[in-house]
């Protein structure tokens, strides 16, 4: 990004890709680079990718290009994003989930065969979830939505860049992704499109984006998101990365659950989880107790209550696991973890969870 800003001679980055003077030629090439990059690292062809402002508009786009009398099925355990753009798009048909966080495929397919040829069918399922990791059985549904001539967006801004996310085989209509999710800079997405799909543009009044997303380009976002996704594609990269985030993400759940009446949510099997991603279960404790006393010794982590959310309502993805989202506590790492952050995380959890106890900071002990 400081390298565009430098050929350009432009503080802020305006460089027009639109435009066909040097300055716009520059930009054209910095922009179409990175969609390649993007493109190699979802192992798709540049042409279906196309740049939003992040996954929240990636997926409501998706969402948007079905109209009022579709069926638009989603899963309690989406995105907010996901599940509010269905809700209003079209007839929600809400999907179960099991225990574990996972998409109920028993469900789907009755669902779908219930609702085969009635009207156009939109089916939404994460890659992974963004709160307790499970890795979403993906290839299975895309088979149920192809033999019921459903179209199905894959919400992959929680996966992108962590593990390998091939849309290029996988038969899906539409997935979503961030960059600020894979350590690239915030405010820049990408929707994928698939194979032969026409995008009904959910932002009109321009060319940009081969006329599928009007406005002008994030320049110097778009080339920081190409950066992050060209690191990964270097050998071996996105393999190592997602190692050392399971190590480190197995010693915090280790420390963590060395604690009596304290256990993981989600699969216990780390094939089956996000490898950077952890959520726990805190008996006897309020999530947000323990998550302020982390935060006064410099620890950020997150909960699932209502308090630790802007909107004041408890998790839905830990309410449908049939989990108390109040005793919550996500953990995460990324490519910036270090052993002393980990270190940090053992030398304060079990005391302030253990003083939280004591001084009975919300609902019965372990033991009571």
């Amino acid at each position: 990004m400081r390298e565009l800003l430098d050929r350009l001679g432009e503080p802020d980055g305006t460089g027009d890709p639109g435009r066909v003077h040097e300055e716009g030629r520059v930009a054209r090439e910095s922009v179409e680079l990175a969609r390649e990059q993007v493109a190699a690292l979802a192992c798709v062809a540049p042409r279906r990718v196309v740049f939003t402002s992040g996954a929240t508009e990636a997926a409501n786009t998706a969402v948007a290009s079905f109209g009022p009398g579709s069926a638009i099925f989603c899963a309690p355990v989406e995105h907010s994003c996901v599940r509010e753009a269905s809700a209003r798009t079209g007839r929600l048909v809400e999907v179960g989930v099991l225990p574990d966080g996972a998409i109920d495929l028993e469900s789907l397919g009755s669902l779908l065969g219930r609702s085969a040829g009635r009207a156009p069918v939109l089916v939404n399922c994460q890659w992974a979830n963004h709160e307790v990791a499970t890795v979403q059985p993906v290839e299975a549904v895309a088979e149920l939505c192809s033999k019921a001539g459903a179209d199905l967006h894959v919400d992959a801004a929680a996966a992108f860049g962590h593990v390998p996310t091939d849309f290029g085989s996988l038969d899906a209509e539409y997935a979503s992704v961030s960059a600020h999710k894979m350590g690239g800079p915030a405010g820049v997405g990408a929707l994928i499109l698939g194979r032969g799909v026409r995008l009904q543009p959910l932002l009109v009044g321009g060319s940009e984006e081969r006329a599928r997303r009007a406005g002008a380009e994030n320049l110097l976002g778009i080339v920081g998101f190409g950066a992050a996704a060209a690191e990964l594609l270097e050998e071996g990269r996105l393999a190592a990365e997602s190692v050392v985030a399971a190590g480190w993400r197995s010693a915090l759940v280790e420390i963590a659950c060395a604690v009596e009446g304290i256990s993981l949510l989600g699969p216990v099997d780390i094939d089956r989880s996000l490898p950077h991603i952890a959520c726990l279960s805190i008996e006897g404790v309020l999530g947000e107790a323990v998550l302020l006393s982390l935060d006064r010794a410099g620890i950020a982590v997150h909960s699932g209550s209502a308090c630790s959310s802007e909107i004041l309502e408890p998790s839905p993805v830990l309410e449908a696991m049939g989990v108390d989202p109040d005793s919550s506590l996500r953990l995460s790492v990324g490519w910036s973890t270090t052993e002393e952050d980990v270190v940090a995380f053992a030398r304060v959890f079990a005391s302030a969870v253990a003083a939280l106890r004591e001084l009975g900071a919300a609902g019965p002990t372990p033991s009571g």
